[in-house]
């Protein structure tokens, strides 16, 4: 696809990588069309099979102020689903750069310490938008762990200047997911792989998409000789972590 678009202004950097704004627009009228929010989000998501990898694409931190960033040139596991929650929100590209900002940021402040910094920040920031169905989905499977969130082991953080806080997180042990677990997910499902580390909650994000039979997960991977979004079987996957949250989007 050609066109590109990029624009660096008030404290804003945006870089539509294969895009231009008008063909993002039409993108994202035909995918408003869509009833199925599953299928809204697959047919999204589908669209950035292939990009590349690319981390710490967000501009900010504690010492640098934060900047709103729209980078669709280059994407990780996080800022790929917050481009495609933003996206199946939407009805025009201005609603995509409003909803992106609402999504990623509290109250759609963009700033260092209002980012959501962590998959269950959606849980608990973004309700409007998503439900946690993992104790739903896994019953009596399902494990809690309470979390100092930000807080590493030896007392430090991982994300320097952003306060630690308590987390109840429920999760799905992948010993415990079966048949039965699978056939429950639904496509457009925002899964995330739990952690055992202390104060974090997931170590990956992606998307769970059914097609022709299969279930894959749909995420940006940073594996070597790999570094693009990809699909991959979702039991496959799962099967090599210690377990799931799944978030799923209202319609």
């Amino acid at each position: 696809m050609k066109g590109k678009s990029t624009s660096h202004k008030n404290r804003e950097l945006i870089r539509l990588g294969p895009w231009s704004e008008d063909q993002l627009d039409r993108l994202i009228r035909e995918a408003a069309e869509i009833k199925d929010v599953g299928e809204r989000i697959d047919f999204l998501s589908r669209q950035f099979l292939d990009a590349g990898y690319r981390e710490k694409t967000l501009v900010g931190d504690v010492e640098t102020e934060e900047m709103f960033v729209v980078d669709l040139a280059g994407i990780d596991c996080f800022t790929f689903v917050d481009y495609v929650e933003a996206l199946r929100c939407s009805r025009s590209f201005a609603e995509f750069m409003d909803n992106l900002r609402n999504i990623r940021y509290r109250s759609g402040n963009v700033a260092f310490r209002e980012r959501n910094h962590f998959f269950t920040d959606w849980r608990e920031f973004n309700r409007n938008l998503v439900v946690d169905v993992t104790e739903q989905i896994g019953s009596g499977k399902t494990k809690t762990a309470k979390k100092l969130l930000n807080a590493k082991g030896d007392g430090m953080a991982y994300v320097p200047g952003v306060p630690p806080r308590e987390r109840i997180i429920g999760y799905i042990p992948s010993c415990a997911i079966d048949d039965a677990i699978i056939a429950q997910l639904k496509t457009g499902d925002y899964i995330g792989i739990y952690s055992e580390l202390p104060g974090i909650d997931v170590s990956h994000v992606g998307i769970l998409v059914n097609y022709s039979g299969k279930t894959s997960l749909r995420h940006a991977s940073s594996s070597a000789g790999c570094r693009k979004v990809v699909d991959q079987d979702f039991a496959w996957y799962i099967a090599q972590k210690p377990g799931i949250i799944v978030l799923r989007p209202f319609g």
